[in-house]
């Protein structure tokens, strides 16, 4: 057997590993959840060996469930949570602190910081495309540097090695031979310029970043290295690599300008393809790389919203409400509408287009007669809501008809929520054959730079339509909601002190 790639997909709550065929078939699948630390309020911490040996271990699972040999891999691509930001030491590849997740707050006075200096937000926005707040690489980074005890002068040594997620695995995979990045990856740091795709060093100096802290910044498509002797697929070439969000919208086939992919995963995240050239936001999106190949760079507009489907963990893990993370439709459209009830899911603070750190989840509306079922709908209407507001930014900043949203990621799976997107955004929203196209798009990147697939077009004959949601809900209606919605959003504003 050959032709065969191996994806690993390290999300924020769980790690993945695929393999998938030259069709683009899932063969064999295994997952396995981790720690999710949250030490003080707004703190959100992993441990990045717990991060390690989850993703290790479903490798070994995946081949088990499909049945074959490591020696029927052709290629290794890799997907990550971005922004999480891992400091180890490069001699025994032992993180020197928990990794920050990119749902943390701790930096956001810090960041509050670096914007009261005349020009930074302008300097930030320009060069890396990206919005001045603690979601981003830098800020945690420089927290790493200045809190770990003799962090920074270590790291001035070279001593230390900085990575995004797929950087620590690469450097895990390869037994510290490789310490690179992926441009998608390093364009969400803060630290890389958006059209010179190099560290810039006015972002460094503005963040107290030393140069010999970074990884190499690689294309998205190309063999970076090998898995080291004595690891699950040993010598299988590492050759493909993009953060999830830009994965998944080259797995969603989205290869042309104005073409456009939501992942709702713990978050949601709207992409949308803008071509050749990066295209600056006016309207708070984030300007970032979709990919490289070869020479072949390919820019976007992203929308990140922070809370998706981890509401959906909330109503289980901390409510109580569900059982079982798939339990939440049944109780969603066991009522008929919200009851007038809205859901704020500030939980991490607001993210585009508002990017407020210090809004907080917010329920108003609630009567005697709120139910769970009540707040459970509002908390799928909430995810829906917050899409819509990125693709009205979006639109703004990119003026040109969405035809369709494809979409895909576990809660696309909830046949009520993309009813209610398509009736939010007035779209058809289309659900592929394949949901787990952030895997699927690292397996491609992977199997292009290794020949097995020969181009994109190549990938793009391979998608496939499962189910098209076409609106339905009478356009006023949806008004008057999104009004309540608006207003809610306000109320949760600024909640927390600064």
């Amino acid at each position: 057997m050959s032709g065969l790639v191996l994806a690993l997909d390290q999300g924020t709550t769980s790690s993945r590993a695929i393999l998938f065929d030259g069709a683009g078939a899932a063969l064999g699948v295994a997952q396995k959840e981790f720690t999710q630390g949250y030490p003080k309020p707004g703190w959100v911490e992993h441990d990045a060996n717990e991060i390690w040996s989850s993703q290790s271990g479903v490798m070994s699972e995946a081949l088990a469930a499909a049945d074959v040999s490591s020696r029927d891999v052709s290629a290794i691509g890799i997907t990550n949570q971005r922004e999480t930001t891992v400091l180890w030491d490069r001699r025994t590849l032992q993180p020197i602190a928990p990794a920050i997740v990119w749902q943390d707050r701790r930096t956001a006075a810090a960041v509050d910081a670096v914007r009261a200096r005349p020009g930074a937000e302008a300097l930030v926005q320009e060069r890396s495309g990206l919005v001045l707040d603690a979601y981003f690489s830098a800020s945690k980074l420089a927290w790493l540097l200045d809190h770990v005890p003799g962090a920074r002068a270590r790291a001035e040594r070279g001593e230390l090695a900085f990575g995004t997620v797929d950087s620590w695995l690469v450097a895990r995979l390869t037994r510290g031979e490789a310490h690179v990045t992926d441009v998608s990856n390093a364009s969400r740091t803060m630290l890389m310029s958006v059209r010179s795709l190099d560290w810039d060093d006015e972002l460094l100096a503005l963040w107290g970043i030393p140069r010999a802290v970074l990884p190499r910044i690689v294309g998205s498509s190309e063999v970076i290295g090998h898995v080291a002797d004595g690891l699950p697929c040993a010598g299988v070439p590492i050759a493909g690599i993009a953060g999830d969000q830009q994965a998944a919208t080259f797995g969603q086939a989205c290869f042309a300008p104005g073409q456009a992919k939501s992942t709702y995963g713990t978050g949601a995240f709207l992409v949308l393809n803008t071509g050749p050239a990066p295209v600056a936001s006016h309207h708070r999106l984030l300007t970032t790389v979709a990919w490289r190949l070869g020479a072949e760079v390919r820019y976007a507009l992203e929308g990140s919203i922070f809370m998706a489907g981890a509401i959906v963990q909330w109503l289980r893990d901390g409510l109580g409400v569900i059982r079982r993370s798939e339990d939440v439709e049944a109780l969603a459209t066991s009522v008929p509408d919200t009851g007038d009830v809205v859901l704020v899911p500030a939980f991490a603070g607001l993210g585009a287009p508002h990017w407020d750190a210090y809004a907080r989840g917010t329920i108003v509306g609630m009567t005697r007669g709120t139910t769970a079922a009540h707040i459970a709908r509002a908390a799928l209407e909430s995810i829906a809501y917050q899409v819509a507001d990125v693709i009205d930014a979006m639109a703004a900043d990119a003026p040109a008809p969405l035809v369709e949203l494809r979409v895909d990621g576990g809660a696309s799976r909830n046949d009520l929520l993309m009813q209610e997107q398509a009736d939010v955004l007035g779209v058809p929203v289309v659900r592929p054959a394949v949901t787990e196209t952030t895997a699927l798009g690292a397996a491609y990147l992977a199997g292009l730079a290794t020949g097995v697939w020969s181009g994109p077009d190549d990938v793009a004959k391979h998608w496939r339509e499962q189910r098209r949601f076409d609106p339905s809900a009478p356009a006023d209606q949806v008004a008057e909601r999104r009004g309540r919605w608006r207003a809610a959003i306000e109320r949760a504003k600024g909640w927390a002190p600064a």
